[in-house]
């Protein structure tokens, strides 16, 4: 039995500055989050806020110093376990106090080198200044107002997003997840208006083995793992599922005046980081304009620049007819987006799709400065020269490793796949 230990999923931005760090660390098996030393004092951590405005920084140094490191942690953690939902168990028993680039620090004053990015989400690294300071300006003057109203952070965020895209129209929530159920209700209504009169509207949905969705219902089931859906059963119905790779398993489910979209992860993240071959992708899209159906792309994870390129989609030189954001584009603030082709967004009323906090400027202005970073002429190039060391580093460190089958990934999205189950060797590796 093969599985994927885990991903290696640097923070793009602060590739530059952790070189040594990446190739040193891969000498050994990744974790995740790797201890490094014991640090002197929490408040010396502070000093890469030297940048942003004095007020500012006396807040985050306040918070940064606890006064007893193990009392804070052992009553933090107490409190998780008692009043917390307990659906992240068993948490790893550190308490982190704050971060810099991509360096962790806990209330013990120990360093961890972070190699999990909070799950692809921390673009930029950890505590940067110039996203702490636009995030603080925006506090100052416009944190959330309704979408009744234009907002300039909004406004040109749809505008950078769309530029940069195959898209004309842009719809933003909160998650990847309701990302992914506006995609599902925007092919369905796509399809109702593209409908021969009197004929029953295309519904149904294709998604693929190993893919991953989201937790909420309509995206649940188009998730793989049954692990995650059984329990919630009976999901969405119409939706069918074809095997990640294979044309023909494909073409088998896809039917013309059926099937309303196909849902795909361009390159798979938590099924085991699996991108997909060109070829495939070509053939899906041949696949769904045979059947008048839309082809939706998951980039929540393998979007802007985590592949090396703005979006996952580009290696292949397909486009879809929408796209799913979220994790990386406000860099730690919640936000997702669907980004749309004009036809899609056509057949979209006012009162159809919305969401109260979606688009707000505070989180806006977070993702332009996220916008801002990976548009500069410098970022890719960078990104794609650390990912190729990281691969190669990785490749030469399991080398000798029998029980490793496969390093692969494109830019910094890496996967270690094994000939026996990772739960095991996670969890030894989480171990204090």
């Amino acid at each position: 039995m093969s599985a994927t230990m885990m991903y290696a999923a640097q923070s793009p931005a602060v590739a530059t500055q952790t070189t040594r760090c990446t190739v040193r660390s891969t000498a050994k098996p990744l974790s995740g989050l790797a201890s490094q030393k014991s640090l002197t004092s929490l408040r010396s951590s502070t000093s890469h806020v030297k940048h942003i405005k004095r007020s500012h920084r006396n807040v985050i140094q306040a918070v940064a110093a606890p006064e007893r490191s193990d009392s804070v942690k052992e009553t933090t953690i107490e409190n998780d376990n008692k009043y917390l939902l307990q659906n992240y168990g068993p948490r790893i028993p550190i308490v982190f106090t704050h971060g810099e680039g991509c360096k962790l620090y806990s209330t013990e004053g120990k360093e961890f080198l972070d190699f999990a990015a909070g799950i692809a989400v921390n673009i930029l690294g950890h505590s940067d200044p110039v996203w702490a300071e636009a995030v603080s300006d925006q506090a100052t003057k416009l944190a959330h107002v309704s979408n009744l109203f234009h907002t300039v952070p909004g406004a040109e965020l749809a505008r950078r997003l769309c530029e940069v895209s195959f898209a004309d129209r842009a719809f933003f929530c909160n998650t990847g997840t309701e990302a992914n159920e506006g995609a599902i209700k925007f092919a369905r209504k796509y399809a109702l208006s593209v409908a021969e009169e009197g004929a029953e509207a295309a519904h149904e949905l294709v998604s693929f083995s190993r893919g991953f969705h989201g937790r909420t219902m309509g995206a649940l089931s188009l998730t793989a793992n049954p692990k995650y859906k059984d329990p919630f059963k009976p999901l969405l119905s119409g939706v069918h599922e074809a095997v990640y790779g294979d044309l023909a398993s494909a073409a088998a489910v896809i039917k013309k005046g059926k099937t309303a979209a196909v849902f795909i992860e361009p390159v798979q993240g938590e099924g085991g980081v699996f991108p997909a071959q060109k070829e495939f992708l070509v053939g899906l899209r041949k696949l769904c304009d045979e059947a008048g159906c839309l082809l939706v792309f998951d980039e929540v994870q393998c979007g802007l620049g985590r592949t090396g390129k703005m979006f996952g989609y580009e290696h292949y030189g397909v486009a879809p007819d929408m796209m799913t954001l979220a994790k990386p584009l406000a860099a730690g603030l919640p936000i997702g987006a669907v980004l749309m082709k004009e036809k899609v967004a056509a057949s979209i009323a006012p009162g159809d799709h919305g969401s109260t906090f979606a688009g707000n400027p505070f989180v806006c202005r977070a993702a332009l400065t996220v916008m801002d970073r990976v548009e500069d002429a410098g970022f890719m190039p960078h990104v794609n020269a650390r990912g190729t060391q990281l691969l190669e580093g990785l490749r030469e460190a399991t080398a000798a490793n029998a029980h490793v089958k496969e390093v692969r990934g494109l830019g910094l999205l890496v996967g270690i796949e094994l000939d026996v189950p990772a739960g095991p060797a996670v969890t030894a590796f989480r171990a204090p």
